[in-house]
């Protein structure tokens, strides 16, 4: 056999087992995104977030976070935490904005985004995360949550439960979710309803929730919170408008929408923002 025969041979056989993924450099960033085929730690070098401080509404939850994080950066005990609950409430953007407060107190502290679909790569994920004990890391699903068919749970309790090994000392895990339970009502009824032993049938992917130490719930708010979280975004960006003409133009629009939320509050300020040609 010729050598272009063999070169084509090794090539072939390269792209069915890839080399392991080298060791990452986490000096590079303080946020990296998983991605898959093939494996790599993508560094961010600059994270899309709201200041902790103009997160109105949610202060429970941000301080529980907090201080949840914070002691897991000093190296202290922690929960893996979930936050459930309704759209657009600042889930996600708590969780970004924590681990931003959290390096401004001078703690290290990586952030590593994993998307719900590359969860059956998660054990790969913390084998490498594993290896590199001086950092710290929040593993971070957004948006987390499984269908009827879905078999993807399964390699979540990998990061909950850790299996044999157990989790790794220097990996703690947030995920945010519309559903507490992770799923939508309907299915669980389904499996309650179709099951020879109805509870024995849902007690597997309920209790996955459980297995979270801290559940934080975000709730719609209510016009006033709303409007406070308006009136602090024009206060953070200079945008200025008076009280009476801001109040009735922020109303206008949430009516508009059919909702009040934080993304709406937002999207609001957005617009207000550019009709007064306020850079963000």
């Amino acid at each position: 056999m010729d050598s272009a025969a063999l070169t084509r041979i090794a090539e072939a056989l390269e792209r069915m087992a890839p080399a392991p993924m080298a060791a990452p450099d986490f000096s590079a960033a303080d946020a990296f995104v998983w991605q898959v085929s093939p494996d790599r730690l993508a560094p961010v070098p600059h994270v899309a977030l709201v200041d902790i401080g103009l997160l109105v509404g949610v202060n429970r939850a941000r301080d529980t976070l907090l201080e949840n994080t914070r002691q897991f950066a000093k190296g202290l005990p922690a929960n893996n935490a979930l936050l459930w609950g309704a759209r657009g409430m600042g889930k996600s953007s708590l969780v970004k904005a924590v681990h931003a407060a959290i390096l401004a107190e001078g703690l290290g502290l990586k952030i590593v985004e994993l998307q719900r679909e590359d969860l059956p790569s998660v054990a790969r994920l913390l084998n490498i995360l594993r290896q590199a004990p001086q950092h710290r890391f929040v593993l971070f699903c957004d948006d987390l949550s499984f269908s009827h068919d879905d078999q993807h749970y399964k390699s979540l309790k990998a990061v909950l439960d850790g299996g044999i090994e157990g989790r790794p000392e220097n990996v703690l895990f947030y995920a945010t979710s519309n559903r507490r339970h992770l799923m939508p009502r309907d299915m669980i009824e389904n499996e309650r309803s179709s099951a020879i032993n109805p509870a024995e049938a849902v007690e597997e992917k309920v209790s996955l929730s459980d297995r979270f130490g801290l559940w934080l719930g975000f709730h719609p708010c209510t016009q006033d919170e709303y409007l406070a979280m308006i009136e602090g975004y024009c206060a953070a960006h200079g945008v200025q408008v008076a009280a009476d003409q801001l109040r009735a133009e922020a109303i206008e629009w949430q009516a508009t929408r059919g909702a009040r939320s934080g993304r709406v509050a937002w999207q609001f300020f957005t617009d207000l923002a550019g009709r007064h040609g306020v850079s963000l």
